[in-house]
Protein backbone atom coordinates (compact mmCIF):
# COMPACT_ATOMS: atom_id res chain seq x y z
CA UNK A 1 0.00 0.00 0.00
CA UNK A 2 1.35 3.45 -0.59
CA UNK A 3 2.06 6.13 2.15
CA UNK A 4 -0.49 8.06 1.26
CA UNK A 5 -2.73 5.43 1.58
CA UNK A 6 -1.51 4.48 4.64
CA UNK A 7 -1.68 7.94 6.12
CA UNK A 8 -5.72 8.44 5.34
CA UNK A 9 -6.28 4.73 6.89
CA UNK A 10 -4.63 5.85 10.06
CA UNK A 11 -6.83 9.12 9.71
CA UNK A 12 -9.83 7.67 9.26
CA UNK A 13 -8.82 5.13 13.00
CA UNK A 14 -8.28 8.24 14.20
CA UNK A 15 -11.98 9.77 13.25
CA UNK A 16 -13.60 6.74 13.71
CA UNK A 17 -12.64 6.68 17.32
CA UNK A 18 -13.30 10.56 17.46
CA UNK A 19 -17.03 9.57 16.09
CA UNK A 20 -17.43 6.70 18.59
CA UNK A 21 -16.43 8.92 21.71
CA UNK A 22 -19.47 11.71 20.33
CA UNK A 23 -21.66 9.18 19.85
CA UNK A 24 -21.22 7.30 23.58
CA UNK A 25 -20.95 10.94 25.18
CA UNK A 26 -23.78 13.07 23.43
CA UNK A 27 -26.75 10.08 23.77
CA UNK A 28 -25.48 9.51 27.31
CA UNK A 29 -25.02 5.42 27.33
CA UNK A 30 -24.78 4.14 30.60
CA UNK A 31 -24.19 0.01 29.98
CA UNK A 32 -22.17 -0.39 32.63
CA UNK A 33 -19.68 2.14 31.49
CA UNK A 34 -20.96 5.25 32.52
CA UNK A 35 -20.39 7.57 29.11
CA UNK A 36 -23.20 10.51 30.70
CA UNK A 37 -20.36 11.31 33.10
CA UNK A 38 -17.70 11.97 30.32
CA UNK A 39 -17.43 15.66 28.25
CA UNK A 40 -18.13 15.56 24.48
CA UNK A 41 -15.44 15.67 21.94
CA UNK A 42 -17.31 18.99 21.10
CA UNK A 43 -16.84 20.25 24.79
CA UNK A 44 -13.10 19.11 25.10
CA UNK A 45 -12.60 20.78 21.30
CA UNK A 46 -13.68 24.32 22.87
CA UNK A 47 -11.96 23.67 26.05
CA UNK A 48 -8.54 23.01 24.26
CA UNK A 49 -9.19 26.38 22.07
CA UNK A 50 -9.98 28.29 25.20
CA UNK A 51 -6.49 26.97 27.15
CA UNK A 52 -4.42 27.50 23.78
CA UNK A 53 -5.46 31.04 23.36
CA UNK A 54 -4.23 31.86 27.35
CA UNK A 55 -0.47 31.89 28.25
CA UNK A 56 -0.71 29.61 30.82
CA UNK A 57 -0.88 26.21 28.37
CA UNK A 58 2.29 27.33 26.98
CA UNK A 59 4.09 28.03 30.01
CA UNK A 60 3.04 24.27 31.80
CA UNK A 61 3.77 22.79 27.83
CA UNK A 62 7.42 24.30 28.12
CA UNK A 63 8.02 23.33 31.52
CA UNK A 64 7.07 19.91 31.05
CA UNK A 65 8.99 19.56 27.77
CA UNK A 66 12.06 20.65 29.80
CA UNK A 67 11.91 18.58 32.28
CA UNK A 68 11.43 15.66 30.65
CA UNK A 69 14.36 16.07 27.85
CA UNK A 70 16.88 16.99 30.94
CA UNK A 71 15.61 13.99 32.56
CA UNK A 72 15.73 11.94 29.76
CA UNK A 73 19.31 12.86 28.33
CA UNK A 74 20.76 12.20 31.48
CA UNK A 75 18.87 8.75 31.66
CA UNK A 76 20.55 8.24 28.50
CA UNK A 77 23.83 9.11 29.04
CA UNK A 78 23.78 7.43 32.41
CA UNK A 79 22.45 4.57 31.16
CA UNK A 80 24.44 3.70 28.09
CA UNK A 81 27.90 4.08 30.27
CA UNK A 82 26.46 2.07 33.00
CA UNK A 83 25.22 -0.91 30.58
CA UNK A 84 28.59 -1.04 28.42
CA UNK A 85 30.16 -1.06 31.53
CA UNK A 86 28.53 -3.98 33.66
CA UNK A 87 28.28 -5.51 30.20
CA UNK A 88 32.01 -5.59 29.75
CA UNK A 89 34.02 -5.49 33.10
CA UNK A 90 33.26 -8.77 35.20
CA UNK A 91 34.28 -6.23 38.14
CA UNK A 92 31.65 -3.72 37.47
CA UNK A 93 29.04 -5.79 37.37
CA UNK A 94 29.72 -7.13 40.87
CA UNK A 95 29.95 -4.23 42.10
CA UNK A 96 27.30 -2.21 40.63
CA UNK A 97 25.06 -5.11 39.15
CA UNK A 98 23.73 -6.05 42.99
CA UNK A 99 22.78 -2.62 43.97
CA UNK A 100 20.78 -1.93 40.88
CA UNK A 101 19.36 -4.79 40.79
CA UNK A 102 17.78 -4.07 43.93
CA UNK A 103 16.64 -0.43 42.98
CA UNK A 104 15.39 -1.71 39.41
CA UNK A 105 11.85 -2.92 40.42
CA UNK A 106 11.16 0.34 42.45
CA UNK A 107 8.93 2.24 40.85
CA UNK A 108 10.24 5.65 40.08
CA UNK A 109 7.05 8.01 41.56
CA UNK A 110 7.66 5.58 45.22
CA UNK A 111 10.67 7.60 45.00
CA UNK A 112 8.90 10.93 44.99
CA UNK A 113 9.47 11.42 49.33
CA UNK A 114 13.23 10.96 48.43
CA UNK A 115 12.75 13.32 46.01
CA UNK A 116 11.98 15.78 48.47
CA UNK A 117 14.31 15.11 51.18
CA UNK A 118 17.18 15.39 49.01
CA UNK A 119 16.90 17.80 46.69
CA UNK A 120 16.27 21.79 47.84
CA UNK A 121 13.82 22.16 44.51
CA UNK A 122 10.87 20.05 43.29
CA UNK A 123 12.06 20.89 40.11
CA UNK A 124 15.28 18.79 40.55
CA UNK A 125 13.10 16.32 42.13
CA UNK A 126 11.24 15.92 38.98
CA UNK A 127 14.07 15.78 37.11
CA UNK A 128 15.62 13.18 38.86
CA UNK A 129 12.21 10.74 38.82
CA UNK A 130 12.09 11.42 35.18
CA UNK A 131 15.97 10.39 34.92
CA UNK A 132 15.56 7.58 37.20
CA UNK A 133 12.24 5.98 35.17
CA UNK A 134 14.12 6.08 32.34
CA UNK A 135 17.58 4.82 33.20
CA UNK A 136 16.76 1.40 33.68
CA UNK A 137 15.05 0.82 30.55
CA UNK A 138 17.95 2.24 28.83
CA UNK A 139 20.46 0.30 30.91
CA UNK A 140 19.03 -2.79 30.68
CA UNK A 141 18.76 -3.07 26.80
CA UNK A 142 22.42 -2.03 26.90
CA UNK A 143 23.45 -4.57 29.06
CA UNK A 144 21.78 -7.43 27.02
CA UNK A 145 22.77 -5.82 23.85
CA UNK A 146 26.25 -5.62 24.36
CA UNK A 147 26.46 -9.26 25.84
CA UNK A 148 24.67 -10.26 22.86
CA UNK A 149 27.79 -9.07 20.13
CA UNK A 150 29.75 -11.42 18.22
CA UNK A 151 33.24 -12.37 19.50
CA UNK A 152 34.39 -12.49 15.83
CA UNK A 153 34.13 -8.59 15.34
CA UNK A 154 36.31 -8.15 18.71
CA UNK A 155 38.71 -10.68 17.79
CA UNK A 156 39.00 -9.16 14.25
CA UNK A 157 39.70 -5.46 15.43
CA UNK A 158 42.43 -6.86 18.01
CA UNK A 159 44.50 -9.02 15.02
CA UNK A 160 44.15 -6.06 13.09
CA UNK A 161 46.08 -3.96 16.06
CA UNK A 162 43.14 -2.09 17.71
CA UNK A 163 43.25 -1.94 21.39
CA UNK A 164 40.12 -1.22 23.69
CA UNK A 165 38.45 1.91 22.82
CA UNK A 166 39.07 1.20 19.12
CA UNK A 167 36.70 -2.04 20.13
CA UNK A 168 34.72 0.27 21.65
CA UNK A 169 34.15 2.59 19.28
CA UNK A 170 33.99 0.09 16.14
CA UNK A 171 32.43 -2.62 17.69
CA UNK A 172 30.71 -2.40 20.40
CA UNK A 173 28.71 0.68 20.26
CA UNK A 174 27.61 0.44 16.98
CA UNK A 175 26.76 -3.40 17.07
CA UNK A 176 24.47 -2.41 20.37
CA UNK A 177 22.36 0.40 18.82
CA UNK A 178 19.53 -1.28 17.93
CA UNK A 179 19.27 -2.67 21.40
CA UNK A 180 20.21 0.75 22.77
CA UNK A 181 17.45 2.63 20.93
CA UNK A 182 14.59 0.12 21.94
CA UNK A 183 15.85 1.04 25.46
CA UNK A 184 15.15 4.91 24.90
CA UNK A 185 11.94 4.58 22.68
CA UNK A 186 11.00 2.39 26.06
CA UNK A 187 12.39 5.09 28.37
CA UNK A 188 10.72 7.74 26.86
CA UNK A 189 7.47 6.98 27.51
CA UNK A 190 7.90 5.43 31.21
CA UNK A 191 9.52 9.15 31.56
CA UNK A 192 6.44 11.10 30.62
CA UNK A 193 4.14 8.60 32.58
CA UNK A 194 6.34 9.21 35.98
CA UNK A 195 6.86 13.08 35.22
CA UNK A 196 3.02 13.80 34.98
CA UNK A 197 2.75 12.03 37.99
CA UNK A 198 5.71 13.98 39.78
CA UNK A 199 3.98 17.11 38.71
CA UNK A 200 0.19 15.98 40.04
CA UNK A 201 1.84 15.12 43.18
CA UNK A 202 4.86 18.03 43.56
CA UNK A 203 4.95 20.00 40.94
CA UNK A 204 3.52 23.76 40.45
CA UNK A 205 3.38 24.15 36.89
CA UNK A 206 3.55 21.29 34.41
CA UNK A 207 0.84 19.78 32.04
CA UNK A 208 0.33 17.11 34.80
CA UNK A 209 -0.59 20.44 37.33
CA UNK A 210 -2.60 21.77 35.38
CA UNK A 211 -4.65 18.48 34.51
CA UNK A 212 -4.29 17.47 38.12
CA UNK A 213 -5.68 20.87 39.39
CA UNK A 214 -8.75 21.02 36.67
CA UNK A 215 -10.14 17.26 38.15
CA UNK A 216 -10.24 19.46 41.59
CA UNK A 217 -12.42 21.66 40.39
CA UNK A 218 -14.42 19.22 38.58
CA UNK A 219 -13.46 20.39 35.31
CA UNK A 220 -13.65 17.48 33.22
CA UNK A 221 -13.05 19.01 30.14
CA UNK A 222 -9.78 20.43 30.97
CA UNK A 223 -8.54 17.02 32.13
CA UNK A 224 -9.01 15.71 28.74
CA UNK A 225 -6.98 18.86 27.09
CA UNK A 226 -4.20 17.78 29.61
CA UNK A 227 -4.62 13.90 28.68
CA UNK A 228 -4.58 15.12 24.46
CA UNK A 229 -1.50 17.10 25.26
CA UNK A 230 0.04 14.20 27.01
CA UNK A 231 -0.75 11.85 24.84
CA UNK A 232 0.50 14.00 21.51
CA UNK A 233 3.69 14.97 23.01
CA UNK A 234 4.41 11.56 23.97
CA UNK A 235 3.85 10.35 20.65
CA UNK A 236 6.45 13.31 18.88
CA UNK A 237 8.99 12.29 21.60
CA UNK A 238 8.84 8.77 21.03
CA UNK A 239 8.59 9.45 17.02
CA UNK A 240 11.14 11.87 17.40
CA UNK A 241 13.42 9.27 19.05
CA UNK A 242 12.52 6.34 16.29
CA UNK A 243 13.47 8.38 13.78
CA UNK A 244 16.79 9.37 15.26
CA UNK A 245 17.75 5.16 15.72
CA UNK A 246 16.71 4.77 12.43
CA UNK A 247 18.81 7.74 11.13
CA UNK A 248 21.85 6.30 12.94
CA UNK A 249 21.57 2.50 12.11
CA UNK A 250 20.41 3.23 8.30
CA UNK A 251 23.02 0.14 8.02
CA UNK A 252 20.60 -2.40 8.81
CA UNK A 253 19.04 -4.37 6.63
CA UNK A 254 15.16 -2.71 6.76
CA UNK A 255 12.15 -5.43 5.39
CA UNK A 256 9.06 -3.68 3.86
CA UNK A 257 5.67 -5.61 3.82
CA UNK A 258 3.25 -5.30 0.85
CA UNK A 259 -0.03 -6.11 0.98
CA UNK A 260 0.11 -10.02 0.86
CA UNK A 261 1.87 -9.97 4.37
CA UNK A 262 5.07 -11.26 2.45
CA UNK A 263 8.14 -9.54 3.12
CA UNK A 264 8.93 -7.75 0.08
CA UNK A 265 12.68 -7.37 0.23
CA UNK A 266 12.47 -11.16 0.85
CA UNK A 267 10.56 -12.25 -2.31
CA UNK A 268 13.08 -9.76 -4.23
CA UNK A 269 15.74 -12.04 -2.43
CA UNK A 270 13.97 -15.73 -3.91
CA UNK A 271 13.68 -14.85 -7.26
CA UNK A 272 16.90 -13.01 -7.48
CA UNK A 273 18.43 -17.05 -6.16
CA UNK A 274 15.94 -18.88 -8.14
CA UNK A 275 16.98 -17.13 -11.58
CA UNK A 276 20.54 -17.45 -10.82
CA UNK A 277 20.63 -20.91 -10.10
CA UNK A 278 21.18 -23.69 -12.65
CA UNK A 279 18.07 -25.18 -13.47
CA UNK A 280 16.91 -29.09 -11.89
CA UNK A 281 17.52 -31.88 -14.34
CA UNK A 282 14.13 -32.70 -15.46
CA UNK A 283 13.02 -36.87 -13.68
CA UNK A 284 13.75 -39.70 -15.80
CA UNK A 285 10.66 -41.29 -17.74
CA UNK A 286 10.15 -44.70 -16.95
CA UNK A 287 11.78 -46.38 -20.08
CA UNK A 288 14.61 -44.24 -18.78
CA UNK A 289 14.58 -45.90 -15.36
CA UNK A 290 14.23 -49.40 -17.08
CA UNK A 291 17.45 -48.89 -19.35
CA UNK A 292 19.53 -47.71 -16.72
CA UNK A 293 18.76 -50.57 -14.46
CA UNK A 294 19.30 -53.11 -16.95
CA UNK A 295 22.68 -51.58 -17.78
CA UNK A 296 24.10 -51.73 -14.16
CA UNK A 297 22.48 -55.54 -13.94
CA UNK A 298 24.70 -55.87 -16.87
CA UNK A 299 27.47 -53.97 -15.63
CA UNK A 300 27.13 -56.55 -12.45
CA UNK A 301 27.47 -59.47 -14.29
CA UNK A 302 30.14 -58.74 -16.31
CA UNK A 303 32.22 -57.80 -13.35
CA UNK A 304 31.03 -61.29 -11.34
CA UNK A 305 32.39 -62.88 -15.35
CA UNK A 306 35.42 -61.21 -14.82
CA UNK A 307 36.31 -61.64 -11.49
CA UNK A 308 35.33 -66.01 -11.52
CA UNK A 309 37.44 -65.91 -15.23
CA UNK A 310 40.48 -64.57 -13.12
CA UNK A 311 39.69 -67.01 -10.45
CA UNK A 312 40.22 -69.47 -12.31
CA UNK A 313 43.58 -68.26 -14.01
CA UNK A 314 44.69 -68.28 -11.03
CA UNK A 315 43.75 -71.77 -10.04
CA UNK A 316 45.04 -73.05 -13.10
CA UNK A 317 48.39 -71.32 -12.72
CA UNK A 318 48.90 -73.02 -9.48
CA UNK A 319 48.13 -76.37 -10.18
CA UNK A 320 50.77 -75.88 -13.49
CA UNK A 321 53.56 -75.01 -11.04
CA UNK A 322 52.63 -78.21 -8.78
CA UNK A 323 53.11 -80.60 -11.69
CA UNK A 324 56.23 -79.02 -12.95
CA UNK A 325 57.93 -79.43 -9.14
CA UNK A 326 56.45 -83.17 -9.51
CA UNK A 327 58.29 -83.70 -12.69
CA UNK A 328 61.24 -82.14 -11.57
CA UNK A 329 61.52 -84.22 -8.19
Amino acid sequence: MPKAGRYALRAVSLAAALGVWQLLTSLDIDLWLRFSQFPTVTDVARAFADRVSGPDYWTDLTDSLTRILTGFLLAAVLGVATGVLVARSRLAEDLLGPVLEVIRPIPAIALVPVAILLFPSNEQGIVFITCTAAFFPVLVSTRHAVRALTPVWEEAVLTMGGGRWRILASVVLPGALPGIFGGLSVGIGVSWICVISAEMISGQYGVGYRTWQDYTVVNYAGVFVGMVTIGVLGWLTSTAVELLGRRLTRWLPRTSYDAGGRPRNARIAVTEVTAGAPEAPAPASKSENTANTAKSAKSAKSAKSAKSAKSAKSENAEKSEEARDGHLV
